[in-house]
This record gives structure tokens, C-alpha cells and sequence, in this order.
């Protein structure tokens, strides 16, 4: 077991809570969730399978991580930022759990991990759009910057390395749901993308990847035509990138995240371009 603190934020995550704790519960020496208001038995489970459980209300995801950071007494050397939705193998438990005893004394003060996904129970080996995240850092020294969409982990001093095991990823409960948290992205999304373009936040990245990532999608990405970009990322994902190879499943999830939800981020940008209307709280998702 590591001197780890994993931290969790919950909202109606009934279905994925228990598979998640389970698979740390022999890494993690505590495990913290931090939920929004489930009215389903989310907080029961979690209690159930021992974790501490704190009530706080959503704002957005960094947030309400940099609440649990400083509301929850951690006092482990490392900290773990998971999802209800993923789980960890014990290869990689077994990874995460060797290199922080290697490193604790080191420069390295974070590891990045890369997903399986999987949609529709399938694991998507194709299509390219790996997630890939820093999950695990020294207590102190990471925090979640404050970005509506496309937050990352980023390190005050030290540098992070990449792991080998991948974490895994179920990104889907029901097609409802997936569209309705599509949507709910889409309007952060939308308001990330007027927030920096107008530079409005003041960015002190360091991370060379998470700079290059962003550079592409502000730099190239949304300098294509609105509604064709997102035509275009579709036929690369899918084709180019042989997403098709994962069949059905592969279908419905680039159709709907690189072509659907593309196209409802311009559209949602386009509208705020013609009405210029004041961003809307977007919270907590309500599906």
C-alpha cells in the first residue's frame, strides 16, 4: 500500500463508484470522495467500501478538486486525481506504488498515465484520441488549473514522467447520459474557447506537452472554418486514424464526439458571436 490519498468527485456515480474504489482500495491508504448532491445511493457505496465522504457544491471540475485538496486534511506524500469512471489494474497499481517509493525524495513530483478506453463495454484500440492525464503527485505541489474544459494537473517545481500500465476508462452509462454530458461540455467548452481566445486567463504553463497539445487546438484546430473542422477531425479520426476497425462502437463514439459534439461546440460559439449574451452557470451536470 502507498502513502497515497486518492481523491474522487462524485455526482450520481452509483454505477461506477464501487468498481473504482475496489480497484485502489489496496493502493490508496485513504480514499476521499467528494460529491455534488447524488440523489442516488453514490455516498452509501462509497462509505460502504471506505472511503470519507465530503458534500461540497459543483462549480467546475478544478474547482471542486482544489476544494478537496484544501478542505480534506491530506497528509500523504502523494496524492491520486481518479474519476468514478476509471479503474486501475493491479499492474498498474503495482507500477504507481514502486515509483513512488523510487521517487519520493526525487525531482520527479508526478506520473502521467494513458487510458483504455472503452464505450459501450468495447475497448477502443483505434481513432487515435488518447487520454492521457498526470494522476499522481507529491502532496503540495500539484493543482488543477482553472479551466471550465481541458484542465490539467499542473506541478509547481519538479517534473513528471510517464508511466508504462494504462488506467482504464468507462466513459458511457447510456446513450442519454452521453449525450447529456456532451452537451453540458459543449457550453464549457464554448466558453473556454472565448476565455482564451480573448485572453482573459493568464496562463503560466511550464509543461511543454499540455502547451503543445493547446497550441494545436487553438492554433490549428479552431483555425480551420467553423462546422468544416469538425467534418474534417471526423474523417481523420475515423478513417486516417482507423477508427472504423473498432466497429459499431467505433462508429457511434467518433460520429457523436469528433463530428456531433464538434459541431455543437461551433454552433454554441456561433450563437454567443451573434448574441454576445452573458455565460451561463454551467454547475453540475443534471443528467
Amino acid at each position: 500500500m502507498g502513502d497515497l490519498t486518492a481523491i474522487i468527485l462524485t455526482k450520481n456515480e452509483s454505477k461506477n463508484i464501487g468498481h473504482c474504489l475496489k480497484s485502489i482500495n489496496k493502493l490508496a491508504t485513504r480514499m476521499v470522495v467528494v460529491d455534488s448532491g447524488s440523489d442516488d445511493d453514490t455516498v452509501e457505496i462509497a462509505k460502504k467500501l471506505g472511503a470519507e465522504v465530503y458534500v461540497h457544491k459543483f462549480e467546475n471540475y478544478a474547482r471542486q478538486f482544489n476544494w478537496a485538496l484544501d478542505n480534506t486534511n491530506i497528509q500523504t506524500k502523494w496524492v491520486l486525481r481518479i474519476d468514478a469512471d476509471e479503474r486501475f489494474t493491479e499492474e498498474l497499481c503495482k507500477e504507481v506504488e514502486q515509483n513512488m517509493n523510487i521517487h519520493r525524495d526525487s525531482e520527479v513530483n508526478g506520473f502521467t498515465l494513458e487510458a483504455w478506453l472503452f464505450f459501450m463495454e468495447k475497448k477502443l484500440r483505434y481513432g487515435g484520441g488518447r487520454k492521457r492525464k498526470l494522476m499522481v503527485f507529491k502532496n503540495g505541489i500539484g493543482r488543477i488549473e482553472d479551466r471550465k474544459m481541458d484542465e490539467h494537473t499542473i506541478l509547481s517545481s519538479g517534473i513528471s514522467i510517464d508511466l508504462k500500465e494504462r488506467f482504464l476508462h468507462y466513459d458511457f452509462k447510456n446513450i442519454h447520459s452521453y449525450i447529456a454530458k456532451l452537451n453540458w461540455y459543449a457550453t464549457r467548452e464554448m466558453q473556454d474557447y472565448f476565455i482564451y481566445t480573448n485572453k482573459i486567463d493568464q496562463e503560466t504553463l511550464t509543461d511543454r506537452k499540455i502547451i503543445k497539445k493547446r497550441q494545436k487546438k487553438y492554433g490549428v484546430y479552431y483555425k480551420m472554418p467553423m462546422f468544416l473542422r469538425a467534418f474534417l477531425l471526423f474523417i481523420y479520426n475515423y478513417f486516417f486514424r482507423l477508427g472504423f476497425l473498432d466497429g459499431k462502437e467505433g462508429f457511434i463514439v467518433h460520429f457523436l464526439y469528433s463530428f456531433w459534439y464538434r459541431v455543437l461546440v461551433d454552433a454554441k460559439i456561433y450563437e454567443q458571436m451573434k448574441t454576445n449574451a452573458p455565460f451561463e452557470e454551467t454547475g453540475d451536470l443534471k443528467a
